[in-house]
């Protein structure tokens, strides 16, 4: 399974700093997130969804269709 929060990021020209200042979050975090060396709970899952505009099938690759 691809956990796409980088990719969407990257393709919405967003910096980890930014996402974690919108979000409220540490861009260690978002760092961490990206890298597999944590996993995000369901209400952060929800955030990246919600702020992103996907489902969160889509961000963790569970689905195509955003």
């Amino acid at each position: 399974m691809e956990f796409r929060l980088k990719a969407l990021r990257k393709e919405r020209g967003i910096s980890q700093l930014k996402l974690a200042m919108d979000l409220n979050m540490n861009q260690n975090s978002i760092s961490r997130y990206e890298n597999y060396e944590r996993e995000a709970d369901y209400k952060t899952l929800i955030k990246f969804a919600d702020y992103f505009d996907v489902s969160i099938d889509y961000l963790l690759g569970r689905k195509n269709e955003k």
